[in-house]
């Protein structure tokens, strides 16, 4: 199997990056800085951007800053959100189906760790950008990361998932993109 991503097959989904749950994530901000830089990249390539909010009612809407980057965003009261029809989201007709999802959000012990399972069993590649998510105790996200390795799930870095979806130097949006990743983090 080939362990690069495919950018051509890929997604990415950002999970519930809610404005009420942000200020009690451990380094929350950098978190959600690092989805943004993420889906800027991913948009710029081509590649959709897809949100997801947890308990909508209970715990408001994504944080402004992501909720603009995402075509679409699904309200879910499951921990995973394949359980609320994720997958079909990403599966939707008049778009490629993706085979690799990029994968990033809050809590990474509940609802990013689950989401991310719940993609694996529905025969995708998995990729987190590990620091694109957080947690409000670094012990539950240190955690979440060991069982998603041991699942086989990838574990990378924004920047890492990046340059693998551009390859090489010589990529037409290899410019804007880098551009994006030298930015200052809003």
């Amino acid at each position: 199997m080939n362990a690069l991503l495919d950018p051509a097959r890929s997604a990415v989904v950002l999970v519930d990056y809610q404005q009420r749950l942000l200020p009690s994530i451990h380094r929350g901000q950098e978190a959600m800085a690092e989805a943004a830089r993420l889906a800027d990249c991913a948009r710029a390539l081509g590649i959709r951007v897809i949100g997801t909010e947890q308990n909508p009612q209970g715990l408001g809407p994504n944080a402004p800053e992501i909720q603009r980057r995402c075509e679409a965003t699904l309200a879910k009261m499951h921990f995973d959100a394949c359980e609320d029809g994720l997958a079909d989201v990403l599966r939707a007709a008049g778009t490629a189906a993706p085979t690799d999802v990029v994968v990033a959000g809050c809590e990474t012990h509940v609802c990013l760790m689950q989401t991310a399972h719940g993609l694996q069993r529905a025969g995708l590649r998995v990729w987190v950008a590990a620091n694109a998510c957080g947690t409000r105790f670094p012990a539950d996200h240190e955690a979440a990361l060991g069982r998603l390795r041991q699942s086989g799930i990838t574990l990378a870095s924004v920047e890492m998932l990046v340059f693998e979806w551009l390859r090489t130097c010589e990529h037409e949006r290899f410019r804007e993109v880098l551009a994006v990743l030298k930015a200052p983090k809003d």
